[in-house]
């Protein structure tokens, strides 16, 4: 029970953009989507025309990328494994957040989004609070760097990890904090009617 992104298999090539400000050194800022990029809700996102983005939340991923970190949207979608809609939604779902996010800024570049399927009773490693997303998103976006096929690993099976103090998570719930611990990144709590723009300060003063 794997990560999953959208469209494609988990390993399938992924082409990056520069960052505005040069090479990559490594950083991600691995963010959950609802009540950070976009507002929640408790019945799910359902359709594109649901999504509503989240004050300054465009510029904040910008500003992201600008100070080099690469942007990795980790969500937890148990709808799609639940019957409720299918994969092609959400991948639609996500194409109106990558539109609407450069509308505002063209900085604000999502360069990899995985999310888990799967449903609270599965056990699956790749749902938060479980850290498998983060860990598919930094081998995802390492290979591509390095122009290279990931061989992607989990749990203990993955040994030799890289240094993750100058990556971060952001999300709004206890479950990001506890994978972003899991995980070994520093997480960072927002208010879920605020956003990501709510700790930007703190996130860029702090790895500046």
């Amino acid at each position: 029970m794997l990560p999953c992104r959208d469209g494609v298999g988990l390993d399938a090539p992924l082409e990056l953009l520069d960052l505005p400000n040069g090479k990559w050194t490594g950083n991600i800022a691995f963010l959950d989507r609802d009540g950070v990029l976009n507002i929640g809700s408790e019945d799910y996102i359902n359709k594109p025309e649901d999504l509503v983005i989240l004050p300054g939340a465009a510029d904040c991923v910008a500003r992201l990328r600008q100070a080099g970190f690469r942007i990795c949207v980790v969500t937890n979608q148990s709808p799609v494994g639940r019957g409720l809609w299918s994969s092609e939604n959400l991948s639609q779902i996500h194409e109106q957040l990558r539109m609407i996010l450069l509308e505002s800024n063209s900085d604000a570049i999502l360069d990899l989004i995985l999310h888990s399927p799967w449903a609270p009773w599965d056990g699956s490693w790749a749902r938060k609070p479980n850290p498998g997303m983060l860990e598919a998103g930094r081998q995802i976006l390492d290979a591509a760097e390095n122009s290279t096929q990931p061989n992607l690993l989990f749990d203990e099976k993955w040994m030799d990890r890289p240094d993750e103090s100058n990556s971060i998570m952001v999300g709004d719930r206890e479950v990001d904090m506890i994978a972003a611990s899991r995980y070994g990144v520093k997480g960072f709590r927002c208010n879920s009617q605020v956003g990501i723009s709510e700790v930007i300060e703190i996130i860029l003063g702090g790895t500046a």
